[in-house]
């Protein structure tokens, strides 16, 4: 009874553990009034490098007493032109504004404004804007929420009329410059919005020239502003390819120094261009509109340094950084998949020749050293992820030349983990060098979640500030490398124990990685603990042997609804503005709008199963496990059968990395990065497997109760080396071959299964003798 209720209570534990991880919600605090006016001052292009005490001396002024960040300007273009960048800003939501763009660069044309009456002014393309982007984008972005949320705006400069105006078209007030005493303008309504000019170029001393312009209007604001009043500078916009990050600066009462973020970003120091209109409201003590705003109020958090200059090098470095980072990342990938299917070809004949067939007949067996060179390079390959991410604790992207130096660093550490792998005791087993290299993969992802995933922000291996997609907790590649070495670490722990507790083992292993995957205090990231749970649950049921019955995938599928159901359940029954995003897409199921979320998420499959190269590790992956190491030569059938866990491990990784990439909008790139860890290893695992593939036992001399023998030390489930197995007996006409691979005396099978058979189960566990040659051959042939 207790055996067949194992599989519920396992189920059970899966879904407490991922439910309390996706539960827990840090307190963020409703943001209060602060302010009775608010003024969004903006300038395109503006960057942290141009601001210095010379140059920039009000602007410098201001972020010593306010608080700063670095601000991404994403919007539903890329880059973010000017036009673009202003009526994010009045949007509060990604937006673009409607027209050609040559070469994928910034329109050259203005923006029409009429001035009908000398109060305010009009926008004539207005209408034609908000419809292209309810209509043709997949944001449902309302042009102008953020003056429709106030009674009265003002704008100053044709970039602030384009933030201002009102989706029909109307600026309530509006000034092309600023006026001589502009105290009058800036206090005649509670939201003012200034356009300070544009910063573009690369040249420093034409940057220097207009910084130094922009800086004399801000000082005009600042002499005018009014009382009780929140001043919000911004660079609102890039101003040619390639993004970049630009500043952001709060002075006002609370706004003290500190370090601006916002839980769209959930990290000190980031804030996006669609945080800007509802910090705004929220300073004002103003309802958000009903369609709520893509971006959440910003707030002023941490301690940031006394010395102003060391607080402006930190974002201005992690600017130079994600610059860095998207240059390197394209090759970087490129490489390694191609390095993996050059890997994945050169193993085939290995693969092919590894049998060692008895008699004069066969296929010479390959050099020890070039199997043993082969080895070290399916461990490198395999480790080139986490090294990767590793290497972001060296400043690389500082140097001149960033590609080499992330290269030289990359490869530093790859050799290192490598020789660590190799000089591990029972690096001679045959799952030694899986679970070595598993173990420090999750090490790697796993203390860098735990201490901020400082590593992966702006990293090569991480997620890009500038993309706008993810600033905190676990990225798309940092989820499939934590998802197969949590996985196969729960599998060679498993291995290692009586059949009974190795669905304990995996749900235990697994189950921590549930919690760090999916709590908001650490990876953050809700689909994949959705996924990472359904793996799990894959892979406690088959743990023990036999095969993904219907019954087993009935469980985990009922795991992992579970997990989202009452996941879902939780977040939708909070307050709207502390909604996760499956709680918002539930809502927008609601209100007529989920079918927008689906295009999205459709839309970013596509284009990144397009043009991503973790697809091509992916699909290389797949077609060597399926067309080489699953044949009846390949040797993981026959690792399966003798090491079930294993198997569990590879199958649950396989269904999470699945589910994670699809549900989450990335296509096969969490599939692609597992598939960098676990096919090499598994490749690995099937060579060592298949050296001994024809060893031999004697019968009767080392079974329990039979009279010629007794079991070996280590007991039935041990992983030993060859010290531990008698000799193997000469076959007939010479003298006993030496078993120069130790991986023959591994563990015992829980027992037979398909696609296997029990003579080989029982290799490590009595003398062996090699078959004999001729006629006389006992050797049957490997399933």
């Amino acid at each position: 009874m207790l055996r067949r209720l194992t599989p519920v209570l396992l189920t059970l534990v899966v879904v407490a553990l991922g439910i309390t991880a996706l539960a827990a919600r840090p307190d963020e605090g409703a943001p209060e009034r602060s302010a009775d006016f608010v003024v969004l001052a903006g300038a395109a292009g503006l960057r942290w490098e141009d601001v210095d005490p010379q140059t920039t001396p009000t602007l410098w002024r201001m972020a010593e007493e306010g608080s700063i960040g670095s601000l991404s300007v994403r919007s539903a273009h890329r880059p973010t032109c000017p036009v673009d960048g202003w009526l994010t800003l009045g949007a509060g939501n990604f937006a673009a504004w409607n027209g050609s763009r040559p070469g994928g660069g910034c329109p050259a044309s203005g923006v029409a404004v009429e001035q009908p009456d000398g109060i305010g002014a009009n926008l004539p393309d207005q209408e034609s804007v908000v419809a292209y982007n309810q209509d043709r984008l997949s944001w449902g972005t309302t042009p102008g929420a953020l003056s429709e949320s106030v009674r009265c705006s003002v704008a100053v400069g044709p970039g602030a009329a384009v933030a201002a105006a009102r989706p029909f078209g109307r600026v309530d007030r509006y000034a092309p410059a600023l006026p001589a005493d502009p105290a009058k303008l800036l206090g005649s309504c509670v939201l003012s919005i200034v356009d300070l000019g544009t910063v573009d170029g690369e040249d420093p001393t034409s940057r220097a020239a207009q910084a130094r312009q922009v800086d004399a209007q801000l000082a005009r604001v600042l002499a005018a502003r009014p009382p009780r009043s929140l001043v919000l500078v911004a660079g609102v916009s890039d101003t040619d390819n390639p993004s970049r990050l630009h500043v952001a600066v709060a002075d006002g009462p609370g706004w003290g120094r500190g370090w601006l973020t916002s839980p769209s970003t959930a990290r000190e120091g980031y804030l996006q261009l669609v945080d800007l209109a509802p910090t705004a409201l929220a300073a004002l003590g103003r309802p958000m509109p009903e369609r709520l705003f893509l971006g959440r109020p910003a707030v002023s958090a941490g301690d940031r340094p006394d010395d102003l200059r060391a607080a402006i090098d930190a974002p201005a470095d992690a600017d130079r950084e994600a610059a860095a980072q998207r240059r390197v990342a394209g090759w970087f990938f490129t490489l390694l998949a191609a390095a993996q299917v050059a890997l994945a070809l050169a193993v085939l004949p290995l693969l092919r020749r590894a049998r060692r067939h008895a008699g004069p007949h066969g296929p010479e067996p390959v050099s020890r050293r070039v199997v043993a060179a082969v080895e070290l390079l399916l461990i490198a390959a395999a480790l080139a992820v986490p090294a990767a991410l590793l290497a972001d604790a060296v400043p690389w992207w500082r140097g001149s030349h960033a590609g080499w130096w992330f290269a030289s660093v990359t490869a530093l550490l790859t050799v290192g983990g490598t020789a660590a792998v190799r000089f591990t005791p029972g690096h001679e087993r045959t799952l030694g060098p899986l679970g070595a290299v598993a173990a420090l993969a999750t090490l790697v992802v796993g203390v860098d979640v735990l201490t901020g995933s400082r590593l992966q922000l702006n990293g090569v291996i991480g997620y890009s500030a500038l993309e706008g997609g993810r600033y905190a907790g676990l990225g798309t590649v940092g989820l499939g490398v934590f998802i197969a070495g949590s996985l196969l670490c729960g599998g060679w722990l498993a291995q290692r124990v009586r059949r009974a507790w190795r669905p304990m083992v995996m749900v235990a292993v697994g189950g921590a990685a549930v919690v760090i995957v999916g709590s908001p205090f650490l990876g953050a990231d809700s689909i994949g603990a959705i996924a990472l749970t359904a793996g799990v649950s894959v892979a406690a049921a088959i743990c023990t042997g036999g095969w993904l019955t219907v019954s087993r995938l009935a469980w985990a599928t009922m795991a992992g609804l579970a997990v989202t159901i009452g996941f879902a359940v939780v977040d939708v029954g909070r307050p709207e503005a502390e909604r996760g995003s499956l709680g918002r897409f539930l809502a927008a199921l609601g209100d007529g709008t989920g079918g927008l979320t689906v295009h999205r998420s459709s839309t970013a499959n596509f284009q990144t199963l397009v043009n991503s190269p973790l697809t091509v590790l992916a699909l290389a992956g797949a077609a060597l496990v399926w067309f080489a190491l699953l044949q009846p030569w390949g040797g993981l059938m026959r690792l399966f059968g003798i090491y079930p866990a294993i198997r569990a491990a590879m199958a649950g990784t396989g269904v999470a990395a699945g589910l994670g990439g699809v549900l989450g909008g990335s296509a096969l790139d969490v599939a692609g990065a597992a598939a960098a860890l676990v096919v090499p290893m598994a490749a690995l695992a099937a060579l060592r497997v298949l050296d001994h593939s024809t060893d031999r036992t004697l019968p009767g001399s080392g079974r329990p109760g039979d009279g010629g023998g007794s079991a070996p030390p280590g007991g039935p489930t041990g992983d030993r080396p060859s010290g531990g197995r008698a000799a193997a007996v000469p076959a007939a006409g010479g003298a006993a071959r030496p078993d120069p691979d130790p991986a023959a005396a591994e563990g015992t099978p829980a027992g037979p299964e398909p696609g296997t058979r029990a003579p080989d189960a029982t290799a490590d566990r009595a003398p062996r003798i090699p078959a004999q040659p001729g006629p006389a051959s006992t050797e049957v042939p490997a399933g």
